[in-house]
């Protein structure tokens, strides 16, 4: 907890109502009667085994181990001829110690079904798994007495995340498939219709790849017949009993603000005494699991919440992480930036780069560079065009748009248009993972909440741009940069650009 008590936030969870049985006023609350609830509610459900997707799962996973380990032997002996030896032992230790992957993998909680599926937790989970399993690599070699090199040890590292990466995607593909149609998928009823239960439900239903399925509300509230389009009311929460006997498979999903906090606990004790799914809200809104710590204080469970760290050596990696990617890629990209500069004069008039003043870190304005990709009098034309503007928000977006040369088309799709980014990074003017740059008119229009986006450095990509890049509405843009800002981490960076490679190729939400 860093040793600063004074600085973590805790805020009485959900999970406070579960305090209330031995409190006697929890007693002299008007709630469900236990003889009432316990008694109408299914027998207990035995504990089911685990599902064959999961097994699956683990299955894919040793496979896409064994792989890295063998595509690691591979490219350690292209890279050093006279590493013949040392690249049949890292493959052998590598396939010796799967099972210790798999566990690493479990204990990251990569077969919850909570985060298979949310690809930014998933890959930041899935990196540190990799590197606590190529150390166990090291650990056998060492406790065998076998050579390894340690430059194998770091390609093994790399190999690992990114075939288990690409492994859990083609598997989310599969499951996201298999729960459009219905498979994988939990029934749940939302107790509590209030505005926090219905946002947990609409949420529920946009977000499939959660595998969950609302089949209605209990609310004790005399909410509207449907309070979602498409979900109903079903009852009060006494009428919590005949619903679940109807829906033996479902789970309850408790709105804390919405439910009594007496009634929540008596209702919870007695599902999860029934072996029946319970998962209980708290108001805590895009904060990364890591950050979050159930503990008790007394009778009552406490959700703590960790400080935010941008500072300190935190700062000084990710800079020293954006100089030298930043300066690599820009050598590597230098033969492409010199034959989109030649199409973009061959194709149009004007200059070939394209400077627009852009908000950067601690509101300090700056140049941001781009590739010209529209005509030169792109700004002029905009004031004709406004009222075909197909995003919401300060943003201007047309799937379309007559200003976009031909050259610009492409470089745009492929995102080679930012490439001159990068040297906004190597100056220290952005990073190369952060909020999307905003515009100065854009920044006077913020509140409190938005301004926070400032206090760290733009960046050419971000978690706006691995969601949907154009097709993101501007609430989701602004959701995904708070969440990025106050979860940041060193792996978080490194998930988000391996995931923006993927999104680049396959063009996902480019205009």
């Amino acid at each position: 907890m860093n040793g600063r008590v004074g600085t973590h936030l805790s805020l009485r969870s959900a999970d406070k109502s579960l305090s209330t049985a031995s409190c006697p006023q929890a007693d002299a609350a008007p709630v469900v009667p236990d003889r009432v609830l316990a008694a109408s509610l299914p027998p207990k459900v035995r504990e089911r085994p685990p599902s064959a997707a999961k097994a699956l799962l683990v299955a894919a996973d040793a496979g896409a181990v064994v792989l890295a380990g063998a595509a690691a032997a591979v490219l350690l002996q292209r890279w050093d001829t006279e590493a013949h030896e040392a690249s049949l032992h890292l493959f052998w230790a590598t396939v010796a110690t799967v099972p210790v992957w798999i566990g690493l993998f479990s204990a990251q909680r990569l077969y919850n079904t909570r985060f298979i599926g949310r690809r930014i937790d998933e890959i930041h989970r899935i990196v540190n798994a990799s590197l606590l399993g190529t150390m166990s690599v090291a650990v056998a070699a060492n406790v065998a007495n076998i050579l390894l090199r340690r430059s194998g040890l770091v390609i093994l590292a790399l190999c690992a995340v990114t075939f288990v990466s690409l492994e859990r995607e083609a598997a989310r593909r599969v499951f996201n498939q298999m729960r459009s149609t219905g498979r994988m998928t939990r029934e749940v009823i939302v107790a509590g219709a209030n505005p926090e239960g219905r946002d947990i439900a609409a949420m529920l239903q946009t977000e499939s790849w959660l595998g969950y399925k609302v089949i209605g509300f209990v609310d004790d509230s005399g909410a509207a017949a449907e309070p979602v389009p498409g979900v109903s009311l079903l009852g009060t929460t006494a009428d919590l009993p005949s619903v679940i006997a109807n829906h033996p498979s479902a789970g309850v999903i408790v709105a804390a603000s919405g439910v009594d906090s007496a009634v929540t606990n008596r209702m919870a004790r007695d599902l999860l005494d029934r072996g029946i799914h319970v998962e209980l809200s708290s108001t805590l809104r895009d904060i990364a699991s890591e950050r979050l710590t159930v503990r008790p204080l007394g009778r009552f469970p406490m959700v703590y919440v960790e400080p935010i760290t941008r500072d300190g050596w935190r700062a000084g990696a990710k800079r020293a992480f954006d100089l030298t990617v930043g300066t690599l890629s820009l050598i590597v990209a230098a033969p492409i930036l010199l034959v989109a500069a030649i199409a973009i004069k061959l194709d149009s008039r004007g200059p070939v780069l394209f400077r627009q003043t852009r908000v950067g870190q601690n509101s300090k304005p700056f140049n941001v560079l781009k590739l010209r990709s529209m005509v030169t009098d792109a700004e002029a034309q905009l004031v004709d065009l406004i009222d075909l503007n197909e995003a919401d928000g300060p943003l201007f977006k047309m799937a379309e748009d007559p200003r976009i040369t031909r050259v610009g088309r492409l470089i745009r799709a492929t995102s080679i248009d930012e490439l001159p980014q990068l040297w906004n990074v190597v100056r220290g003017d952005m990073s190369l993972v952060g909020p999307r740059p905003a515009l100065p008119h854009e920044t006077e229009e913020w509140d409190s909440l938005l301004a926070q986006r400032l206090r760290v450095k733009p960046g050419i990509t971000g978690m706006w741009q691995v969601n949907g890049r154009s097709d993101t509405s501007f609430e989701d843009y602004t959701r995904l940069d708070l969440y990025y800002v106050d979860n940041w981490t060193l792996t978080t960076d490194l998930a988000i650009m391996l995931k923006t490679v993927p999104a680049v190729v396959l063009r996902q939400g480019a205009h």
